[in-house]
Parts: structure tokens; sequence; C-alpha cells
């Protein structure tokens, strides 16, 4: 199964005012073209081919790039040391001159610097930060920590990858305040329902390490969105165990599986969620085009959301802060 969306910007007249109420969140400003976006490297090195093809694309969109010079550089499996990486990462929330933060790529590290991170200032600093997989970690982190909303979608080095419906969303998802709106018509629905409250999650592997650590975010009152790649179906397994055994998956109103890229047999996958989170309580949707492959829809993480399996349809209250 290969899992796609499409996808529409618009003005919504009114969702449900239990998610007006519920949530305090700090939701970034859009961007204009001309801005600049700033480009980091908080996990592992990346190809510079593949960089410099996506800065491309972003320049092709209308926005200019800030690269630090140290990017280039690696430490083994990691871009920079840790001190470095976490160093570039509050510069960037610190510049008033960059407007958003768009990561290179995944693959290791975030982890490391989750300890070292000032996230007073970056909740003082608020703006667009965007990556997946290994990013999963901060995207985790800055909502739990600081209540920003952040955003799950392609980065610098996979947006030359990544379709043009995919290329679409990331633009529209930088530059739009109206809400989003998504149809879920080329999905499967495993359990049908009505889900209302803030999207979260991202990679599962990724969201497992969190457990037990002060960074372990609480999923009670959201819809969880999981991903991921290359895991066999008995680590998935083990996993949504481990999710479920460390109450993670207590109390979320809704689940959203996105792309699991070379992982088998997708329909085992979603009877593994089933098991693990269903049981006919909650409202469990498959095939969301977000994740490790070519359709990779961006997911603002941490806006209120109402996935609804009989419209076939994930909608958000809000778009992003425009002053």
């Amino acid at each position: 199964m290969r899992p796609g969306n499409n996808f529409c910007f618009f003005p919504r007249t009114r969702v449900p005012v239990e998610i007006k109420r519920a949530y305090s969140m700090i939701i970034p400003e859009p961007l204009k073209k001309g801005d600049t976006i700033g480009i980091l490297a908080p996990a592992s090195p990346f190809d510079p081919i593949r960089l410099e093809q996506g800065v491309s694309l972003i320049s092709a969109m209308g926005f200019k790039t800030a690269i630090p010079k140290e990017l280039y550089g690696s430490n083994g499996y990691l871009s920079a040391p840790d001190a470095i990486r976490a160093d570039h990462i509050h510069r960037y929330f610190s510049n008033k001159n960059i407007k958003a933060i768009v990561c290179a790529r995944g693959g290791y590290g975030s982890i490391r610097i989750l300890s070292l991170l000032d996230y007073d200032l970056i909740r003082k600093n608020p703006k667009i930060f965007m990556g997946f997989s290994d990013i999963t970690l901060l995207l985790a982190a800055f909502y739990s920590k600081c209540g920003l909303v952040t955003f799950h979608g392609p980065m610098v080095a996979t947006l030359p990858s990544s379709d043009p419906v995919s290329r679409e969303s990331f633009f529209n998802s930088l530059t739009s305040s109206s809400p989003l709106e998504m149809s879920l018509a080329e999905g499967i629905v495993i359990c049908h329902g009505k889900a209302m409250g803030p999207l979260m999650g991202g990679n599962l592997t990724n969201l497992c390490h969190l457990m037990g650590t002060p960074f372990q975010p609480d999923s009670r009152g959201h819809i969880l969105f999981l991903e991921d790649r290359g895991e066999a179906l008995y680590r998935i397994d083990r996993m949504l165990t481990h999710l479920r055994l460390a109450g993670f998956l207590n109390g979320i109103r809704g689940l959203i599986l996105g792309a699991f890229e070379g992982c088998g047999d997708y329909e085992a996958i979603m009877g593994l969620a089933d098991e693990m989170c269903g049981g006919g309580e909650i409202p469990i949707f498959a095939g969301l085009g977000s994740g490790h492959g070519k359709r990779n829809l961006t997911l603002p993480m941490g806006l209120p959301a109402v996935l609804d399996t009989e419209n076939s349809s994930l909608m958000f209250q809000h778009g992003l802060n425009r002053k």
C-alpha cells in the first residue's frame, strides 16, 4: 500500500469549543517571500549535493537561507559535537532575522542535545521549526517544554526526493495563516469515530527513546501520529508494547498511522495498532502520506485537530499566527 493524501488550506467556520479552551500553545508566525530560513543539522551529517539541491528548491519558493559555516563539517556519525549543535539552535532561535528553522536531515544525535538546550530562550523566541525522523525528539521536546507548535515535514536534504504534493504542503505550511484540512479519502479506517485534541507524535522508534526521560511528552488528550522506516514487524510490536506498558497510549483520543517504509506487511502493522490502542474505543486511521517516503505531507504538531473518519478528514482549528 502506498499512502497518499490530498490537502487544502482554507478558512474554517468553527471547530468545537472544547478544543479552543482546552489547550494553551505558542503558534509561530508564517513566512513571507523574502524571509530567511535557517538551516541546521542537529543530528547526523548530510550529503552536500542533496542539501544544495534542497536549498535551490527553497530559494525557488522565494525564501533566503542562512547556513552556519560549521554545518558542512562532521564528527563521526554526528554533524558536530553536542555543544556546537545545541549552540546552533540557540543562535538561530535568538536571531530575529531568521524567521524559521528547517533541519538538514535526521539520522541520529538529537537526543544527545536535549539536556543542553535553553527552553526558556526557545519559548521567548518562537518560530517555525521543521523536520522528521530523528528530529521527532526535538519536535516533542519543544512542544512539551515550551508549548511551541512545531512541524513534522520534509527536511532540506529530503526535499529533492519529495513529490510535488509534499513540496506544496511544505510551502503552504510555512506561509499560510489559514487552517489546514487534509483529506483522508485515500487511506484506511481501522476503527471509525471522531476524535478531538492536539496532534502529536512522529517517529515511533524515537518516541520510544523518550520514555522514562524528563522529555517524555504527555500524550493524554492528544491524537497520536506514528511513522517509521526499516523496522521488522516484531520490532514494531515491541515498540508499541513498550509505549503501552509505559502508559503512553493511555488517554489518547485517536491514532493516525503514516508511512512505514520498508517495514513489511502494512496490514499486519495496522493489526498491531488496533490491538495495542484500539478495542473499538478510539478512531484509528492508517495510510496518511507522511513520513519516510516520497509523499511526506507536513503536519503541525501541537495544533488542536479533529480526526473524523466518517468525513475522511483531519482538520486543524488554527493556521499560523498572523500578527
